[in-house]
């Protein structure tokens, strides 16, 4: 009894620890403002809104932001002071398609003036040259690069392998995994070797969660395989989302109509909203009249609809929209920050 007690108070105690070592961090731009800063959840600005463009804080505690002066991009920390890099120029994937990720597994993707990739690290080297030609973020210590026209998985130092086949794409890793395709339009998986895990044979594929990704077959059917390639929900939906790991449900489309699929298979039909909305922290979002809120798993409506908008939780908060204004609320619907902003982005995790 003893030693469980003992373990309990040390767990409590690491918890506790690690909570202190980290803090809960959110884009905003305050009304009347052409820029955006960085707020707590207790709306109080961290950095004032001196920024032009700006992107999430990454886990490790740097953000992208568009310096408007310079016009150039850099990297800062929670104090606003930028990240000395050792090539100042650079450039980030930061268009139409593209999601700005910053570090990732501790290394950011750039683009130097010699128009080619690589990777920074948070001291600000470039400890991976800038010799490709394209790039993927990196995720579990492994990424998918591109050399003229062959792609290569690199590890966190450099070291190149190839890919067993052909490719004409191949994308982030997840869970060990990475998308391919190859010539024929055909896609599969390769592991962080180069070596084709799942052979391709799908016209398009999701990244794995859970150890489970959709696949959609030639036929236009999409289901959910597991890391051997078996089918464990067989293709017979018109759309199909990931899998929400609280809630353990995903969106799929069938019939023309959203509805939702556990893992053993079994669907799950909402009636009582007009949008169906991804699971994201165990809640949707979902639709009554021209008012959002959020429901859970059986359908009961957690978060009334009273919000002219919302968007998903993201670490126990979530965006919401109410007489023209944004603020943020937690899962009861209670307002943290209070619907005075002209925007809000989704919270982020950040170590301090």
């Amino acid at each position: 009894m003893i030693h469980k007690k003992l373990f309990i108070a040390i767990t409590f105690l690491a918890n506790t620890l690690l909570l202190q070592a980290q803090t809960l961090i959110v884009q905003v731009k305050p009304a009347g403002s052409k820029t955006w800063g960085y707020a707590g959840i207790d709306g109080k600005l961290i950095i004032p809104a001196q920024h032009e463009k700006c992107h999430p804080f990454s886990s490790n505690g740097y953000a992208v932001v568009f310096n408007a002066k310079a016009r150039q991009y850099q990297f800062i920390d929670m104090d606003n002071k930028q990240l000395v890099a050792e090539q100042p120029k650079f450039a980030i994937k930061d268009g139409l398609g593209f999601a700005v990720s910053g570090f990732q597994d501790g290394l950011a993707l750039l683009q130097l003036e010699n128009r080619k990739w690589g990777y920074m690290n948070a001291e600000g080297k470039m400890v991976i040259p800038a010799i490709y030609d394209d790039g993927n973020d990196f995720n579990g210590g492994f990424a998918a690069v591109k050399k003229g026209k062959e792609f290569l998985v690199i590890n966190k130092s450099g070291v190149e392998k190839a890919i067993e086949v052909p490719a004409i794409d191949v994308r982030d890793f997840s869970e060990g995994l990475a998308p391919i395709k190859i010539a024929d339009n055909k896609m599969g998986f390769i592991n962080e070797d180069g070596k084709i895990a799942i052979q391709p044979q799908f016209e398009g594929v999701g990244y794995f969660k859970n150890g489970i990704a959709w696949a959609k077959t030639f036929d236009k059917k999409v289901g959910y395989i597991d890391k051997s390639g078996k089918w464990v929900i067989e293709p017979q939906f018109e759309a199909a989302k990931d899998f929400d790991k609280v809630s353990g449900l995903a969106r799929v489309k069938k019939s023309e109509k959203w509805c939702y699929v556990n893992k053993d298979g079994d669907i799950i039909t909402i009636d009582d909203t007009l949008v169906w909305g991804d699971f994201s922290e165990g809640l949707a979002e979902g639709k009554k009249g021209s008012q959002k809120g959020f429901y859970d798993k059986t359908g009961e409506w957690v978060i009334e609809p009273k919000f002219e908008d919302v968007r998903d939780f993201h670490n126990g908060y979530a965006a919401a929209k109410l007489n023209g204004k944004w603020g943020l609320i937690d899962k009861s619907g209670t307002w943290v920050i209070e619907p005075t902003l002209d925007s809000i982005k989704d919270v982020a995790l950040v170590k301090k």
